[in-house]
């Protein structure tokens, strides 16, 4: 009996002799595991981070020098038939983006250039008349509008009847004084809004100082030029939301009071929990918040913005970064990203 109880205990020590083998090494005195970890960890460089050319930015995002102007809703155009004076029609592009034609009825105009738009009547008259060719020309620019906000005298509604510029907008809607007799001050920087998804920042005191062109640059029609008050702080919240554009930050703001601030997010677009990005167009990097940490009071308190920073709400499953910042292009390209905040793509 009693080597049979020896053999058992050999046994058991050898076995737990192995099994130690496999166990982590036992911490020192005193040392905690956090501790332990550092001391089998190298240090690796933080990563570097790029930043978008700004005078590249505003290059890029301006329209082309000899880009075809293109017709809009309210736009007055008048159609010249080759040989036809009797077919001359002086016609208003419509709310619903189109002209009534003789005999072809409803032709669409919204998007179109001058010399499609007479491609599109040519088409639409061919059924009645043979090698009929038109000529539209713009008489009246309804459409070609620019909106200016803000910290200006008369802010409003701009129409151009050529390529619409920022200062030419500025000046027409007249800059801010600072007292009676005194001229106007210049704005150290003013946004650009293009549709939902797009937004620039324009240094224009110091483009105007350094007497760069880009202060006088290209604007696209249906931009809204946004002058802040130089003590405001804000943020721009775009994509789908109800009413994109800058909203002012306080003490008490949160990422859940500016997007209700923006009117709130579309959800038959964003679907019901979308993935909130925060771009930081100063440094180029980016974040990522989920909606279901905007609804927690606990968690949307610790989520801090800083002025300047865009609050993007993309269309439901297009979360990732990649798709956030091709549609806030050219801020920001998808390569400066991914130096940024390598893991995220």
């Amino acid at each position: 009996m009693k080597p049979r109880i020896h053999i058992l205990f050999i046994l058991l020590v050898t076995l737990g002799t192995c099994g130690l083998r496999g166990q982590a090494p036992v911490l020192a005195q005193g040392e905690t595991q956090v501790q332990a970890s550092d001391r089998q960890t190298t240090t690796e460089p933080p990563t570097p981070t790029l930043k978008p050319n700004p005078l590249e930015t505003l290059r890029s995002f301006q329209p082309g020098e000899d880009e075809e102007y293109r017709l809009g809703k309210g736009d007055e155009i008048t159609v010249d038939f080759a040989g036809r004076p009797d077919l001359t029609a002086r016609l208003i592009v419509g709310p619903d983006g189109r002209i009534t034609l003789p005999l072809a009825g409803d032709v669409t105009m919204d998007g179109l250039t001058r010399s499609d738009a007479a491609k599109a009547i040519d088409a639409a008259m061919s059924g009645y008349y043979a090698n009929l060719t038109s000529q539209v020309t713009v008489t009246k620019y309804t459409a070609n509008k620019i909106l200016v906000l803000g910290a200006v005298d008369r802010p409003g509604v701009v129409t151009f009847d050529g390529t619409p510029t920022l200062l030419e907008a500025l000046t027409r809607v007249g800059l801010e004084t600072g007292g009676p007799n005194k001229p106007a001050q210049i704005p150290e920087r003013c946004a650009i809004y293009r549709g939902h998804q797009e937004v620039v920042w324009v240094q224009l005191k110091a483009l105007i100082d350094s007497g760069n062109g880009l202060a006088d640059m290209r604007l696209r029609r249906d931009d809204v030029v946004y002058v802040p008050n130089g003590a405001e702080r804000f943020v721009s919240v775009l994509g789908e939301v109800q009413k994109p554009g800058a909203i002012p930050l306080t003490s008490t703001s949160t990422l859940a009071s500016v997007l209700a601030e923006a009117g709130g997010v579309v959800s038959a677009k964003a679907g019901n929990k979308p993935h909130i990005q925060i771009v930081d167009p100063e440094s180029g990097t980016s974040r990522m918040v989920s909606f279901n940490d905007i609804l927690n009071p606990a968690k949307t308190n610790e989520i801090t913005l800083k002025p300047g920073e865009i609050i993007f709400v993309p269309q439901t499953g297009f979360y990732r970064a990649t798709y956030v910042l091709e549609r806030l292009s050219p801020l920001i390209t998808v390569g400066t990203l991914a130096m940024v905040a390598p893991g995220m793509l």
